[in-house]
């Protein structure tokens, strides 16, 4: 009699600090920040970054940050990947175990796959919550996978998924979002999403053409298939094309620059300055690498350039709202695991 594995979902989130405070902020920075994959400098040079600068003299200002993100219920991002979590697991059945696990805090990817394997699961499909590849996120996800599981004895068939930028049901939901707005209003759109360092996207380049051909990121091709602005480049496409736009009623554009190195351009902040002075009085903003509203999409997009946007002479930004708890997407994710059972 054949025996029916029950088989096992990992999803993983970048994290995000336990409470609103300098303390519990200070550790979630320490622990993201000191990620090599992160931060791709020497590990002195990494240690002496974070540890003497850049947590100790940036927690407490982000913590004002995420006291204004906090719910009654805690921190958005782990609440709709919690509920994401629920749904996915309701809507596949008995057959699978469903468990969440963050990046960085908790509850930790280690912590979630232990209880994958305490459940005796036959197999584990990781979904990293990043619709785009990088190293500095789904490449983390993946070596931590790997640091995890070279502890265990029994390991387990492992299918890590590298990225689903151009899901339909993903662009139809960023869509249908955006339609709840009046579209014919606005004089442009953003799609601003979250940045990289250009020495990672050129380490990430083993082709040499990366920041060297024109519009290397327009297109996918076999030599930059794993690049996270190309990738970036097709999910705001799709969206665009759903939305019948003209590339001239849209930018793409990227933001949440850390320190002075040239990050991938151009950069989010500067657009917003330029479409001010272009007379542009409405805007309406898309942050598609984000699959939940979280500190980057409802501080930094909804709070910081609307109000630069307004000092600029702008008299309306919007933010289209993100994935979150939407059941289309809870069912997009159940699609995305089942594609790949």
């Amino acid at each position: 009699m054949a025996t029916n594995f029950k088989k096992g979902v990992l999803l993983v989130n970048l994290g995000t600090p336990d409470a609103p405070t300098r303390s519990a902020v200070y550790r979630y920075l320490k622990e993201f920040l000191l990620d090599r994959r992160v931060i791709d400098i020497s590990w002195l040079g990494r240690n002496l970054l974070v540890r003497g600068i850049i947590a100790p003299f940036r927690s407490g200002s982000s913590a004002k940050l995420y006291k204004k993100l906090w719910t009654k219920d805690g921190s958005p991002l782990k609440i709709y990947g919690e509920k994401l979590t629920t749904g996915v697991r309701e809507l596949l059945g008995d057959n699978f175990v469903v468990e969440l696990g963050m990046r960085y805090q908790s509850p930790s990817m280690e912590s979630a796959i232990d209880k994958l394997l305490s459940k005796n699961v036959s197999e584990i499909i990781v979904v990293p919550l990043y619709p785009q590849y990088a190293s500095a996120s789904t490449g983390s996800v993946h070596e931590e996978v790997m640091r995890v599981m070279s502890k265990k004895e029994n390991i387990p068939d492992l299918k890590m998924i590298n990225s689903y930028y151009e899901n339909e049901e993903m662009i139809d939901i960023f869509v249908e979002n955006a339609m709840k707005y009046d579209i014919n209003s606005y004089d442009h759109f953003l799609f601003s999403f979250h940045g990289l360092p250009q020495r990672q996207l050129k380490k990430a380049d083993e082709c040499n053409h990366c920041l060297i051909e024109e519009n290397c990121c327009s297109n996918i091709s076999t030599k930059n298939q794993f690049c996270y602005s190309a990738q970036c480049f097709a999910t705001a496409q799709a969206i665009a094309k759903k939305m019948n736009m003209k590339p001239s009623d849209y930018t793409i554009c990227f933001q949440s620059r850390l320190g002075r190195d040239p990050w991938q351009q151009p950069y989010t902040s500067d657009i917003i300055e330029e479409r001010a002075k272009k007379g542009d009085k409405k805007m309406l903003v898309f942050c598609p690498a984000f699959v939940a509203d979280c500190l980057e999409t409802t501080i930094e997009v909804l709070y910081e350039y609307k109000e630069e946007f307004i000092e600029l002479g702008g008299e309306k930004l919007d933010l289209v709202e993100s994935l979150n708890d939407n059941p289309k997407w809870i069912k997009a994710v159940k699609d995305l695991v089942l594609s790949y059972n």
